[in-house]
């Protein structure tokens, strides 16, 4: 019964890998964050749109049928979570994912999002 559960029986721990993974587990506190912050519809949203190319707050709230007030808040929390940043253009403002790792996860999200 617990193996059809993916559950293995119960069995002795093995206390060397259980201590020596205890000390290497990395903090998770900025992975998370990530996450957490990719983890909004309109953030994902306009995570896709700037893997594509990079776009003004005003393009992208007339694509998202949002408000530019809204599409600032969400990219404020986007550049604050390293996962966009802007350059300016005179009086224009356009944003892009900060590197290619954003691209990368984002490729990788989707990727795996196809194997439904």
């Amino acid at each position: 019964m617990a193996d059809d559960l993916g559950i293995c029986e119960p069995h002795g721990v093995d206390d060397h890998k259980v201590e020596l993974w205890k000390r290497g587990l990395p903090s998770m506190d900025y992975v998370v964050s990530i996450f957490k912050v990719m983890g909004d519809e309109t953030r994902a949203s306009i995570l896709y749109l700037l893997s594509q190319d990079e776009w003004c707050v005003h393009d992208l709230a007339a694509v998202l049928e949002t408000s530019v007030s809204n599409v600032s808040h969400h990219l404020r929390l986007l550049k604050a979570a390293r996962l966009v940043k802007n350059r300016r253009d005179g009086q224009k403002v356009f944003y892009s994912l900060d590197d290619e790792h954003v691209v990368r996860l984002l490729e990788e999200a989707f990727k795996h999002a196809g194997h439904q």
